[in-house]
């Protein structure tokens, strides 16, 4: 939980330095708010609920469509409005590796604005998020609904069709070519034997769509470049061209951005660029974040056209990744000092002792357990993996001094010493500290844990 919340204070610090702000949304809304929006197979995911007064409602499937219904119902807020939520979701899919029927989000969003700049900042805090979490491998890729609605010319196929065609391409990761190949056509057999209805397109508007998922380069100029070949000029293409150029001059390079033709994204909504992020690493939990421009949505509320860009943060697919990377940090207390509470006449002395410390910004516990043995409390520090452990009694408090156990240093040595008598001679990991000086005592013990942990 400690390595959760972690996360979303480091993603909430990257989203306000582009100056988002925050705002909550309802988590159940009117079935005909959600409904209509989502695309033919997350509209059968939603989880549906009725009231009291026999109304059809809804748990949110996204943060997007909500914050599209706020906008709606107060016109009033300034535009353009940039608001970022971390909330949970639900979608009553199957559960896998990464894929899990309530779960958080954090989204951001700028509403109100066509700027391709809105578009860039967007991306580009995709990446600054990924690397304040310290992601060195995953890689942002990027495409645009209106390139692919070229792509649907290309094929003579019809307009109307283009959101059963964008869902079919955007199984691309997960299902592969030929099964893509095989829904756009007459269709196929899964591996439990359900059969996966096909969209009939003829071969050859099937080959040109190949032709265009074909392709590939490292380099977002050469992608560009190939699309013209393919499509000739257009302004579409000139405008995923202006957001690329941005990046490039963000310093955002190819190795960090790529142009992916095949990136549909499943939700109906989106109407411009599209994106989504993935961890070079760990590529069997698809997009750990994802999004694009929306420009049409707020109009099914308000019957005004409000434009919009957006992407969401999926935390517990991402959180599941990097501990199946292994570089998700295990911590289990945020206290870094524990107070050991041996002398009830001293109950006095130890809330000091926790005042000054949680005063000077050191993050301490007063054990308030039931067992009484110095051991066992220390046990319990141990437990937790708080570092620090302060012994004060009678004793200590006639010195005028405090006893510290560094606990990981005490428990390294302890295994070697293994003589009882050796152990109490030299109190491994134990350093007394003058009280008047506890403070900067254990902010230096402290620094040096964390010098040796680096």
């Amino acid at each position: 939980m400690l390595a959760r919340q972690e996360m979303i204070d480091i993603i909430r610090r990257v989203y306000e330095l582009y100056g988002f702000v925050p705002l909550n949304t309802p988590a159940i809304e009117f079935l005909d708010v959600l409904s209509g929006t989502a695309g033919q197979e997350t509209q059968q995911s939603l989880f549906r609920v009725t009231n009291p007064e026999q109304e059809e409602l809804a748990l949110r499937f996204d943060l997007t469509v909500p914050l599209a219904r706020v906008i709606a119902q107060y016109p009033d807020l300034p535009r353009p409005f940039r608001r970022y939520q971390v909330s949970s979701v639900w979608r009553a899919d199957k559960p896998d590796k990464g894929r899990f029927r309530e779960f958080t989000q954090f989204d951001l969003d700028s509403v109100g604005t066509e700027s391709e700049i809105a578009d860039t900042e967007i991306l580009a805090a995709m990446c600054d998020t990924l690397s304040a979490l310290r992601i060195d491998r995953y890689l942002v890729r990027f495409s645009s609904r209106t390139v692919l609605n070229l792509l649907l010319n290309f094929a003579n196929i019809p307009q109307q069709r283009s959101a059963e065609v964008f869902r079919v391409l955007d199984k691309l990761d997960k299902a592969g070519v030929e099964k893509v190949r095989l829904e756009l056509m007459q269709g196929y057999k899964d591996e439990s034997g359900d059969f996966i209805r096909g969209l009939e397109l003829q071969q050859e508007q099937v080959d040109r769509i190949e032709r265009f998922l074909a392709i590939k380069s490292d380099s977002r100029k050469e992608v560009l470049q190939r699309v013209r070949d393919l499509f000739g000029p257009s302004a579409e293409i000139d405008a995923v061209e202006r957001i690329s150029d941005h990046l490039y001059a963000l310093g955002y390079a190819d190795n960090r951005v790529a142009i992916d033709l095949s990136i549909a994204r499943g939700l109906a909504y989106y109407t411009g660029p599209v994106f989504e992020a993935v961890l070079l690493d760990a590529p069997q939990f698809g997009s750990v974040f994802g999004g694009g421009r929306y420009d049409n949505l707020v109009m099914r509320f308000l019957g005004e056209r409000i434009p919009a860009v957006g992407a969401s943060m999926g935390v517990d697919r991402l959180l599941a990744a990097l501990a199946y990377l292994g570089t998700i940090g295990n911590e289990k207390s945020t206290a870094r000092v524990l107070i050991t509470n041996m002398d009830p006449a001293l109950t006095n002395d130890y809330l000091q002792i926790a005042w000054e410390l949680r005063r000077a910004s050191i993050p301490t516990e007063l054990y308030i357990g039931t067992a009484k043995q110095l051991g066992k409390q220390l046990k319990y520090a141990d437990q937790y993996e708080i570092p620090l452990a302060i012994l004060y009694g009678s004793n200590e408090k006639s010195a005028g001094e405090v006893t510290v156990k560094n606990m990981a240093v005490g428990r390294a040595k302890s295994a070697k010493l293994g003589d009882r008598n050796a152990w109490l001679a030299e109190r491994p990991g134990q350093t007394t500290i003058p009280r008047g000086q506890l403070i900067d005592g254990i902010r230096r013990l402290l620094a040096e844990l964390e010098r040796t942990s680096s």
